[in-house]
């Protein structure tokens, strides 16, 4: 009979997942570093509802894909220790999965943040730092 666990193991579990991808992935750490950056200029220019949820939809986009980035690099690493084409392949494509989130939380944050930039340029809050 299988040994029940409780649910409590799976939290666990996923939290060990999460914390081996934060400490042992650099580009992990470069993208929690830009969702802290992005969440940051959201709190400041006071992201609408809508903002937020496109906003927090992409950077878990990214994070998601880093992590099955991860599985699949080292699924495949544990499969094989010799190089072998189809391994390159599916490695490049785990990777690429990682790129395409990138470049939508990019496109995301371009079309989110922008308008609120102008809207701070077109009030006046930066001043101009002229010469006298």
């Amino acid at each position: 009979m299988k040994h029940k666990r409780s649910w409590w193991y799976s939290f666990v579990y996923a939290g060990d997942g999460l914390r081996y991808v934060i400490l042992t992935q650099r580009n992990m750490k470069i993208h929690i570093l830009a969702a802290f950056v992005v969440l940051s200029a959201g709190v400041m220019l006071d992201f609408s509802r809508s903002d937020w949820v496109m906003v927090i939809g992409a950077v878990f986009f990214v994070l998601f894909a880093e992590v099955m980035n991860t599985a699949v690099e080292k699924t495949i690493d544990m499969i094989t220790l010799e190089y072998h084409p189809l391994a390159r392949i599916v490695k490049n494509l785990a990777a690429g999965a990682v790129l395409l989130a990138a470049i939508y939380a990019l496109i995301v944050a371009y079309l989110v943040i922008w308008p609120y930039i102008l809207a701070v340029l077109q009030m006046g809050v930066f001043v101009r730092m002229t010469p006298v």
